[in-house]
């Protein structure tokens, strides 16, 4: 099922491209993702779920600090060692446990090399990591990205809210409605998308808060309809 747009003139794809246009302007290249290779992103994807970036940047430091950040030594990690480095992240025990299933499902599928698992076709890929107990579609989607270069929209909870917001889709859209309406008006550009969904993430934490937005303050208030009310219900307030 596609999701509800907002009646107007303008095609989606241009207003999107005049979010992202302004977004840059302000706010410069977010520079994503802070990693040094790619099991370095794919392990704060898995970290960084319902955490802040901080937390998961103290646990990156801890698995550095142990030599957990290369594949041979974290293979060999006990999973008390591996809850206890990634403490921080919150959800220790269930994150831990995640790592340590992709890790089983890279050496059975892919020989435990990455190189051979983004060689994979990636709606192939992407359909093999979503059963993967613990990895959801965000993380999933973060993986292929910022990774794998692979152009996969990661619609999170700050993209919807910030496009609901803005009528360009339904407040009550799901992640797969609002990453088809985005992969339906936006090229499949795994660098635009990579910058685009850092910049509304930006937003979202600065601006478009769940509960008391700055709309006067942010860069796509000019976007809003003339006294456009902002949603504020329950189904709009779903990221802390």
């Amino acid at each position: 099922m596609q999701s509800e747009t907002r009646v107007t003139q303008v095609e989606p794809g241009v207003t999107l491209r005049q979010f992202f246009a302004k977004m840059l302007a302000e706010l410069g290249p977010q520079d994503w993702w802070p990693a040094r290779t790619r099991l370095e992103m794919i392990l704060g994807a898995i970290l960084v779920q319902n955490t802040a970036w901080q937390n998961v940047d103290l646990a990156m430091k801890q698995l550095r600090k142990k030599g957990l950040l290369k594949m041979a030594r974290l293979r060999k990690a006990s999973l008390i060692e591996l809850e206890g480095s990634v403490r921080s992240a919150g959800f220790y025990r269930q994150k831990a446990r995640t790592i340590r299933n992709f890790l089983a499902w890279l050496d059975d599928t892919c020989r435990g090399s990455l190189t051979d698992m983004f060689a994979l076709a990636p709606a192939k890929l992407r359909h093999q990591l979503l059963q993967v107990k613990g990895l959801g579609p965000e993380t999933v989607d973060a993986v292929l990205l910022y990774a794998g270069q692979h152009p996969f929209f990661v619609a999170d909870n700050y993209t919807r809210r910030i496009l609901a917001r803005h009528e360009m889709v339904n407040p009550g859209a799901d992640y797969a409605e609002v990453q088809q309406f985005l992969h339906q008006h936006l090229p499949a550009d795994p660098n635009l998308f990579n910058e685009y969904h850092a910049l509304l993430v930006e937003v979202g934490k600065q601006y478009c808060k769940r509960q008391m937005p700055h709309c006067g303050e942010c860069p796509l208030e000019g976007f809003l309809e003339p006294h456009q009310p902002i949603d504020l219900s329950a189904s709009a307030l779903n990221t802390p």
